[in-house]
């Protein structure tokens, strides 16, 4: 079975910690990349990671070597503060790879 991962503020991931999910509560930039090393390490038994948006800007590189990958889908989401519109951009770069033009 696959699992599911969140990777973001320790006050964002501790809910999704409460549904099962496995979190990594990051604070700075070497913690958001150490987290995400190790998912990376056995990425073939995650079918999702969930990134929040403040945390996917010092994983951009990574993430976009996972952009074409069937698994783990990464998907940005935003944090309490509120949305700061990475992830609908995120949202509209795929779609528009998926169908050839940006229909949102």
């Amino acid at each position: 079975m696959y699992k599911i991962a969140v990777i973001g503020s320790p006050d964002t991931v501790i809910g999704f910690k409460a549904l099962g999910l496995e979190t990594y509560p990051a604070a700075d930039c070497e913690e958001t990349r150490s987290a995400f090393r190790h998912i990376e390490a056995s990425s073939d038994d995650y079918a999702v990671v969930y990134v929040e948006e403040w945390a996917a800007a010092y994983l951009s590189a990574e993430i976009d070597r996972y952009k074409n990958s069937v698994r783990p889908a990464i998907i940005t989401i935003p944090g309490r503060e509120g949305a700061t519109g990475a992830g609908l951009a995120a949202l509209h770069e795929a779609v528009r790879r998926a169908v050839g033009a940006d229909i949102l």
